[in-house]
C-alpha cells in the first residue's frame, strides 16, 4: 500500500523512459497500480460483506462467553453496524473520488455514515470550531475520511495486522537482517487481504500477458505486497521474468546475501532504474549487453553484476513521465487532518515532476549522501522542464504539480518561475526545498506569482549546535526569516523536525520545542512533523559514528535488509518519553491550540523523576529574528 490520492511517480517515469528508449527492441510497456486497486477492492461492498462474515464466523466458532465485550471498539462497532457499512462504503468512496459531490449534504447531517471510534475527535469543541470555517464539502470529506479510517482499523485489527492504509507489512521489511520473517509470512496461511491481492495480480496477468514484470518498492511498507505479487506471478505464469527495484531496494538491499529472494524475483536493480532496466531488456531480447547494478542468483549464490563503463541516463534524456494506463479518476482524496498543509500529501491528484536529480547540498550527516540518488546531482535546463509540464497537462488535463526533488535548487526555481510567468502557463505547484537564505522576500513573491502554494523543508533539531553538527548549513534564525518570507508571500510552509540526534540532551529537546512554538506563534510555519532520528548505514553518521559520539550496534549476520542501525549514545536521553510530548504539542500547534503555553505542559509527569527542564530560549528569539 502507498498514498491513495495520486500515483507514485516511479512507474510513470520508467514507462515514459522505456517507451522512448526500448521501442526499438519491440518492447511494449504498460503500467498498473496494484495499490489503488487493492484499496478499492477492500473498500467495496462485496469485500466489506466478506469481512463481516469472517468476523461473525469467528465469533460463532467457539469463542468463550463474554468475548464479545472484549472485542476492540472498532470491531465491536463494525459488527453492530455492518449492514450500514456495507450500504455506504461504495458511495463514500465515490464521494472521496470527487465523483458524487452531492452526497456531501447527507454526510454532514451525521446520520448517513456509521460513526465509529475514529469520529471521536469530530465531537471535540476545537474540531467543531474548525468545522465552522469549512464548507459543506470539506466537512463531508473529513467525515468520510474518518469513516475510511474506521474500516481500515477493522481490516487491521480483525483480519490482517499487517494492513495499514499507506503501507502494508512494514515491520516485515524494515531493516530486517534475516529474510526468514518475510518468507514465513509469505508462505503462511493467507488472509482475506492476501487473497484479494492474489486475485488482483492474476487479473493483471490475464489483462496484459507480460513477458517481464518490474515492481517498484519505494518503502518498507510496500515490500510484502511486492513479494506477494511475485509469488502469485511465479505460480500463475512461471515463464514471466520478475524484477524488483525502488527506493527500499536501493537503501536496504546493498548487503543482500540470501539466495531465497530469487525464488520470488529473477533480478533486483539498484539506484535509478533507467539504465539497469534498459540493459536488462536488451539482455532478455538476446543481445550481449552488460548488466548494470543488477543482482541475480548464479550457482545458488547472490551475485551483483555491474559494468562501470555503462553510464546512467542524463536527466535530459530520461523522457517525459506518462500516466497512461493508470485510472486517474479512481484515486481517493483523504482529509484526515484539518491542517491545510497536511492536505498536500493526501488530498487531490498531483502530476509529479523533478527539477533535478540528487541533492545540490549533499552534506547533511544523517542523509544517505553516499548513495546515487542523493550524491549524483544532475539538473536539466528549464526549457525541458516546462516542456514536460506542458506534456503532462495535455495528457492529464490537470495543472497541479508536485516537485519531487530531494531539494529543489533556488536558482532553478527562479528560472522556472520566470519562464512560467513569461509563457503565461498557469499551474499550481509545491515541493521540497532547503531553507536557504537565497529565499528572500523578492524570490518568494516571484515563486508565489508563478503558482507556488506550499513548500516543505528540514528544520530538523531546531538547535544551532546540533544543526552545525549535522552539517545542515542553516541556523534557526535563518529558517525563521526564510519561512516568514514564504508565509508573507502566501506560500504555506511545512517543517521536517527531528529528535534523538546524537548527543541531543533533554534540554536541547525542550529548547527545540520552544523554538518551534515560537515559529508557529509568529506565523512562520503552518505545519510540521517530528521524526525520530535513525542512524543509517550509508550516511556520514553510519560510516563514521565516532565523529558524532555514538557507537553502532549492527546485526551480526546481515543476509537481507540493512539500513537503520541501532546505536548507543552515552548522553542517555530518554527520547521515547520526550517523543510523546513533542507529537502532542505539534498536533495542537497545527490546530492553533496552546501557542502561549509553557512547552513543559505537553510532557506527562514521570514517576519518581522530575519533569523536563525549563527552556533556556528567550521568548522573543523568533520575533527578533524576523524583525
Amino acid at each position: 500500500m502507498i498514498q491513495l490520492n495520486t500515483p507514485y511517480p516511479a512507474t510513470a517515469y520508467l514507462t515514459g523512459f522505456l517507451r522512448a528508449h526500448a521501442a526499438g527492441l519491440g518492447v511494449e510497456t504498460t503500467q498498473s497500480d496494484a495499490s489503488i486497486a487493492l484499496f478499492l477492492r477492500l473498500f467495496s461492498a462485496p469485500l466489506v460483506t466478506r469481512m463481516a462474515e469472517t468476523l461473525r464466523g469467528r465469533a460463532k466458532g467457539g469463542k468463550p462467553r463474554g468475548r464479545r465485550q472484549a472485542l476492540p471498539p472498532s470491531i465491536a462497532h463494525f459488527l453492530d453496524h455492518a449492514e450500514a457499512y456495507i450500504d455506504t462504503v461504495g458511495p463514500a468512496i465515490r464521494f472521496l473520488q470527487r465523483r458524487d459531490p452531492s452526497l456531501a449534504f447527507r454526510i454532514v447531517g451525521r446520520v448517513y455514515l456509521p460513526e465509529g471510534p475514529r469520529f471521536a475527535p469530530a465531537m471535540d469543541e476545537q474540531m467543531q470550531a474548525a468545522f465552522g470555517a469549512l464548507g459543506t464539502t470539506e466537512q463531508a470529506r473529513y467525515l468520510a475520511s474518518l469513516f475510511v479510517d474506521d474500516l481500515a482499523d477493522v481490516w487491521r485489527k480483525g483480519i490482517d495486522p499487517r494492513f495499514e492504509l499507506a503501507r502494508y507489512g512494514e515491520r516485515l521489511a524494515a531493516s530486517a537482517a534475516s529474510f526468514d520473517p518475510l518468507h514465513e509470512a509469505l508462505t503462511g496461511e493467507p488472509t482475506l487481504v492476501d487473497e484479494t491481492l492474489d486475485e488482483i495480480t492474476r487479473e493483471l496477468l490475464a489483462a496484459h500477458s507480460p513477458d517481464v514484470v518490474a515492481i517498484t518498492a519505494p518503502f518498507p511498507g510496500n515490500v510484502y505486497g511486492a513479494f506477494r505479487m511475485a509469488r502469485t506471478i511465479r505460480a500463475t505464469s512461471p515463464d514471466t521474468k520478475l524484477i524488483l527495484g525502488g527506493g527500499w531496494v536501493n537503501t536496504e538491499l546493498r548487503s543482500l546475501r540470501d539466495p531465497r529472494v530469487f525464488d520470488y524475483f529473477d533480478y533486483l536493480t539498484l539506484d535509478d532504474g533507467e539504465r539497469p532496466l534498459l540493459n536488462l531488456l536488451h539482455r532478455l531480447s538476446g543481445r550481449e549487453v552488460p548488466l548494470v547494478r543488477t543482482y541475480l542468483r548464479e550457482n545458488g549464490a547472490v551475485v551483483l553484476k555491474h559494468d562501470p563503463t555503462q553510464h546512467d541516463i542524463p536527466q535530459k534524456d530520461t523522457g517525459t513521465p506518462t500516466y497512461d494506463g493508470l485510472p486517474l479518476d479512481r484515486y481517493v482524496s483523504i482529509l484526515e487532518m484539518l491542517n491545510p498543509m497536511h492536505r498536500f500529501w493526501s488530498d487531490g491528484r498531483w502530476n509529479k515532476i523533478t527539477m533535478a536529480h540528487g541533492c545540490y547540498w549533499k552534506k547533511c550527516s544523517f542523509c544517505d549522501v553516499s548513495l546515487d540518488y542523493i550524491g549524483r546531482y544532475d539538473e536539466p535546463n528549464t526549457e525541458l522542464i516546462v516542456k514536460r509540464i506542458r506534456a503532462l497537462i495535455e495528457e492529464t488535463g490537470e495543472t497541479g504539480f508536485h516537485l519531487v526533488d530531494e531539494a529543489a535548487p533556488p536558482s532553478g526555481l527562479r528560472a522556472l518561475a520566470k519562464r512560467l510567468i513569461a509563457e503565461k502557463l498557469s499551474i499550481t505547484w509545491w515541493g521540497n526545498i532547503r531553507f536557504e537564505k537565497t529565499f528572500n522576500d523578492e524570490l518568494c513573491r516571484l515563486l508565489a506569482a508563478a503558482g507556488c502554494v506550499a513548500v516543505s523543508g528540514g528544520l530538523e533539531v531546531a538547535s544551532d549546535r546540533l544543526l552545525t553538527l549535522m552539517k545542515k548549513g542553516v541556523t534557526v534564525e535563518q529558517v525563521a526569516r526564510v519561512t516568514r518570507a514564504f508565509t508573507d508571500a502566501g506560500i504555506m510552509v511545512h517543517a521536517y523536525l527531528m529528535y534523538g540526534f546524537p548527543t541531543e540532551t533533554e534540554q536541547d529537546t525542550v529548547d527545540a520545542l520552544e523554538r518551534v512554538r515560537q515559529l508557529f506563534a509568529a506565523g512562520c510555519i503552518q505545519s510540521a512533523y517530528w521524526h525520530r532520528f535513525a542512524a543509517t548505514a550509508h550516511s556520514p553518521i553510519g560510516l563514521a559514528p565516532q565523529d558524532y559520539g555514538i557507537t553502532l550496534r549492527p546485526p551480526a549476520n546481515i543476509r537481507f535488509a540493512h539500513n537503520d542501525v541501532e546505536f548507543h549514545d552515552p548522553t542517555g536521553t530518554d527520547h521515547d518519553y520526550l517523543g510523546t510530548g513533542l507529537r502532542k504539542a505539534l498536533y495542537n500547534y497545527m490546530h492553533g491550540i496552546g501557542l502561549d503555553a509553557d512547552v513543559r505542559e505537553w510532557f506527562e509527569p514521570r514517576r519518581g523523576k522530575r519533569g523536563p527542564p525549563r527552556t533556556t530560549v528567550a521568548r522573543t528569539l523568533i520575533e527578533r529574528a524576523i524583525g
